[in-house]
């Protein structure tokens, strides 16, 4: 368990997403029997052997990528696993879904005070229906392909983050190592998870969208109860520190070892 502190640079490797890298990723829609639907991208490992399991990542975009042209989701975090170097180092699943414009992957609507005044996250809220369909979408791809299922992973930015940890704690047996960058979540949720899962925290520290306080009470909270968990914080970044979080040495190399 540990917590890091880092100025914030931003290196452009990984900054800005590539086009070309990310049409590595197939077009998709998973539509219930409902016939509710949400698009996703799917990338598979280049090569795969037989017999052989891969690991699987679930990331989950940001309030600015949502939409249905299945393209947004990509722009911040898909060529972090679609440039050809990483593709190579770690053969991997990695799914994309997308939410709805307007809508929240944890909430039914945005806190009419943000993010700033109190926690707007209720600790016993149901599960959103886009939620539902992210589980049910992740369900079946776990079910269809080569996954080893003691080695899925999820992360998540933003918007994405406070739902990468409602899905934690939601589905505490599902996931081995879960990311936040700039995330936030019912602290008592924290404090009560049962799960085995590994995290990892990045926040900016003058986030003026989501206050970098969620990430830190959370880390405390986790590391409380002794559960495995790590902080990562950047001094001088805003909000969008999935930034330097993606160009963090040990990124991936933290999510796959």
């Amino acid at each position: 368990m540990s917590s890091r502190y880092y100025v914030y640079f931003i290196a452009l490797l990984l900054s800005f997403p590539l086009s070309a890298q990310n049409e590595a990723y197939t077009k998709g829609v998973y539509v219930d029997k409902q016939k509710n639907s949400m698009p996703y991208r799917f990338l598979q490992p280049k090569k795969m052997e037989k017999g052989k399991k891969y690991p699987l990542v679930l990331f989950l975009h940001g309030a600015g990528e949502r939409g249905n042209d299945n393209e947004s989701q990509l722009r911040n975090g898909g060529t972090v696993f679609s440039n050809p170097a990483n593709r190579d180092k770690y053969p991997c699943f990695v799914l994309f879904p997308q939410c709805p414009e307007g809508a929240y992957w944890s909430l039914e609507k945005r806190p009419e005070k943000g993010y700033k005044s109190g926690n707007p996250l209720p600790k016993d809220a149901p599960i959103t229906s886009h939620l539902r369909l992210v589980k049910e979408l992740l369900d079946e791809t776990l079910a269809t392909y080569p996954i080893d299922p003691k080695r899925v992973y999820i992360m998540g930015i933003s918007m994405g983050a406070i739902a990468t940890l409602d899905m934690v704690y939601r589905f505490p047996d599902t996931f081995d190592k879960a990311v936040s960058i700039c995330g936030a979540t019912n602290i008592e949720r924290m404090r009560e998870f049962k799960g085995k899962t590994k995290f990892r925290f990045y926040h900016g520290d003058i986030d003026d969208v989501i206050p970098v306080t969620y990430s830190r009470e959370a880390y405390e909270a986790l590391k409380s109860t002794g559960k495995k968990v790590e902080y990562i914080e950047f001094y001088g970044a805003n909000h969008n520190a999935w930034h330097p979080a993606f160009n963090t040495k040990d990124f991936l190399d933290w999510s796959f070892k």
